[in-house]
């Protein structure tokens, strides 16, 4: 009895903890291995395995998708909003997608397949297309009736349309309480300060956001109708996300790849970008071979290599670095490609310069030999003028070319830096010993 009691009461705080704290506890599920998380998940209600839907790794749903029983997983579908599954479901396996895609109702399968045919990344993709809509002829009276009785979640402000559901005007919830019970909406109604297309990059409307201080934009198609809205949170949750994205394809990791994913489907992703990498450094060492008969002159040069290089690297790193930023915040766009490459340029030169000093002094009292201190001090000043110029140029080039800047820019930019250090220090020290 006592031990059925107990059981009772963890089943309970586990179902308070899944419902109240969705993110932790997926996080905590997506630790555990596939047999415990179906169990965990399988004996509990609908409703919590809705709660932290959105929250698990496609990897963890893809497991437990197949696994769950069927009226658990329907109940559970029902119960989430299309345009978290828009974002959940093309993230999964094909099998598990359209298990998911049959146990939904029509309606709702084919919301969610209409949101799923937006781009990646777009406005649409994260809409909430269940926003309530409201007439401009109704009074202030009907209109509080009909939220007491439909009880919405996180309703902040009321978007009035007309008989073609085109969006006319915006209520702040605040100003339908203290209005008068005989009022229209369209009387209190404010003309909308805002609206994004279901097109629109999810940057884009980040930035809207922000400029007109918003917690919700109505989304609305080419004649004006209101077809959903984008919340704060939902827009911050899939930002996070393609950051983190954004990270992985930096270093040539595969956009898909999850920490729980198969280690043939990591290996597949990446084994190509590591070969390219391979390939490039291959090509930085032929630099090296064509010098040489200098480092067999200059032994100390082979010693001093690896610092040029790595200082080139960082620099480029920096500048890579704050090109990306401001082209996802779009603070920059393609054409202040002059600007950001001459700043990037200014930049190099007075940091190079300051290195340069720090460096030569250094390999001065090091080696007690000014050619060498010279010739680091030179190549400083080059390699880090090279590297801000690709830092800067490498996403631009890409977002020209219409690729996405940050797959395996990090790559790319590795081999220029390398190359340019070596170029630069070994291409110094063999014309001033011709010189001298």
């Amino acid at each position: 009895m006592e031990e059925a009691a107990r059981n009772t009461a963890l089943d309970r705080v586990n179902r308070r903890f899944l419902l109240e704290h969705p993110a932790q506890a997926a996080d905590v599920i997506d630790g555990f291995g596939r047999s415990a998380a179906i169990e965990l998940l399988g004996e509990h209600e609908a409703d919590t395995l809705a709660s932290v839907w959105g929250h698990l790794s496609p990897a963890r749903i893809d497991e437990v998708v197949p696994a769950l029983p069927e009226k658990l997983l329907k109940q559970a579908l029902h119960a989430l909003d299309p345009s978290v599954l828009a974002v959940s479901l093309p993230r999964i396996s094909d099998d598990s997608r359209d298990r998911c895609l049959a146990l939904l109702p029509r309606r709702a399968e084919a919301e969610v397949r209409r949101l799923m045919d937006y781009p990646p990344g777009s406005a649409g993709r994260v809409m909430d297309s269940r926003i309530p809509s409201f007439r401009g002829e109704q009074t202030a009276a009907v209109t509080l009736e009909q939220l007491r009785q439909g009880k919405p979640k996180d309703l902040r402000q009321l978007f009035i349309v007309d008989s073609e559901r085109r969006l006319t005007g915006t209520v702040d919830i605040h100003d339908l309480m203290i209005a008068e019970p005989t009022d229209l909406l369209k009387e209190i109604a404010r003309a909308p300060s805002a609206a994004v297309s279901p097109f629109d990059d999810r940057e884009e409307v980040a930035e809207r956001l922000r400029d007109f201080n918003a917690d919700v934009l109505p989304v609305i198609d080419i004649h004006g109708r209101l077809i959903g809205a984008i919340r704060h949170e939902a827009l911050l949750k899939t930002l996070e996300e393609a950051a983190s994205v954004d990270i992985q394809m930096m270093v040539g990791a595969g956009r898909e790849e999850r920490a729980l994913s198969e280690p043939q489907f990591a290996v597949r992703k990446r084994l190509p970008w590591l070969q390219i990498n391979l390939a490039t450094a291959f090509l930085a060492a032929a630099v090296v071979g064509i010098f040489e008969s200098t480092i067999a002159q200059f032994t100390a040069l082979a010693v001093l290599l690896p610092v040029v290089a790595g200082q080139s690297g960082n620099a480029g790193a920096q500048a890579l670095a704050v090109t990306m930023r401001g082209l996802a915040l779009r603070e920059i766009s393609t054409r202040h490609w002059f600007r950001v490459l001459f700043k990037e340029m200014r930049v190099g030169i007075i940091n190079g310069l300051a290195i340069a000093a720090t460096s030569g002094i250094g390999v001065f009292v090091w080696s007690r030999n000014f050619g060498l201190a010279l010739v680091i001090s030179i190549a400083m000043v080059l390699s880090m003028v090279t590297a801000g110029i690709a830092g800067a140029l490498i996403p631009i080039a890409l977002t020209r070319m219409g690729q996405d800047p940050a797959q395996s820019s990090t790559i790319v930019l590795t081999t220029v830096t390398d190359v340019a250090g070596f170029m630069s220090f070994l291409g110094i020290a063999t014309l001033l010993s011709q010189l001298l």
